[in-house]
């Protein structure tokens, strides 16, 4: 009985090792994906499908905080949630509430869905919100290989395009210009520069997003020591602030105290002793 028992945890074992490596066998993968079914199923049987008009609106406000929050253009997200989710319609958002495709990395400690993609039975995240999704596609590119994007202006979609797809974002090569043209069929532009007359970013987000943006902003305002200051704005990165004044990165980050590359938008930073 006790052998019986130690086999069973050592599958156990080796299973779990294998479903979060990836390397897992059609059973596994079957076995694995129905009970991430069965944990939503109450969401998936009340699920209607949307235009992508209807995704466009429900999840603007979300793409604009995100925009706020870590610098990347709200047409960029929209268009690619639209893009990698059919408009929230596709098998991953349904049921893992993943808007973006991203998948499993060793890192990665959340639940895990499995699909035929670049691989067989790849791994996907998966979310317990689709706001969750829009939270780790920012973190997600805030990885070391995606740097460069943030010296681009927030207003240059198509150099976003292009830069996602030549950091390894996505292995389709008409990505860049798929994504371009969602954003120019619906205008999505708009949420990074509205026009004067229109509503702003701030006026888009709901009254409890704009309190998540204020007290994000809130928390990384940090007192400074003396010398020349400058506010940290919308689009901003350390790479293009400290072009701006003549500093490398690791001047500013040492002037700041900073542990890495990460700003908001009202931080205050130190640029000259």
């Amino acid at each position: 009985m006790r052998k019986t028992i130690y086999l069973f945890i050592a599958l156990a074992f080796l299973t779990s090792c294998a479903v979060r490596k990836g390397t897992v066998s059609n059973w596994q993968a079957r076995r694995n994906n129905q009970s991430i079914q069965k944990a939503n199923s109450a969401t998936i049987a009340g699920y209607s499908p949307l235009t992508s008009l209807q995704y466009i609106n429900r999840y603007k406000a979300i793409a604009i905080q995100e925009m706020n929050l870590y610098g990347i253009p709200a047409s960029v997200t929209l268009a690619q949630g639209l893009f990698e989710s059919g408009s929230g319609n596709s098998e991953l958002a349904k049921i893992a509430n993943n808007h973006f495709g991203i998948k499993c990395t060793p890192g990665w400690n959340g639940k895990s869905y499995y699909r035929d993609d670049d691989n067989r039975n790849d791994c996907f995240r998966v979310y317990d919100r689709a706001e969750d999704s829009f939270r780790d596609h920012s973190l997600f590119l805030k990885r070391k290989n995606y740097t460069k994007l943030f010296a681009l202006d927030i207003t240059d979609y198509k150099s976003w395009a292009q830069g996602l797809k030549d950091a390894g974002y996505a292995t389709n090569p008409n990505y860049p210009s798929l994504l371009i043209g969602i954003i120019q069929k619906y205008n999505l532009d708009q949420y990074d520069n509205p026009p004067a007359g229109t509503e702003t970013r701030d006026t888009l987000l709901t009254k409890a997003d704009q309190n998540i943006v204020t007290a994000a902003k809130d928390s990384t305002i940090k007192a400074a020591p003396a010398g020349k200051t400058y506010t940290v704005k919308q689009g901003d990165t350390l790479y293009n602030i400290s072009k701006r004044f003549g500093l490398t990165v690791d001047n500013l980050r040492t002037l700041n105290n900073l542990d890495d590359n990460n700003i908001k938008i009202g931080q205050l930073l130190v640029v000259k002793p």
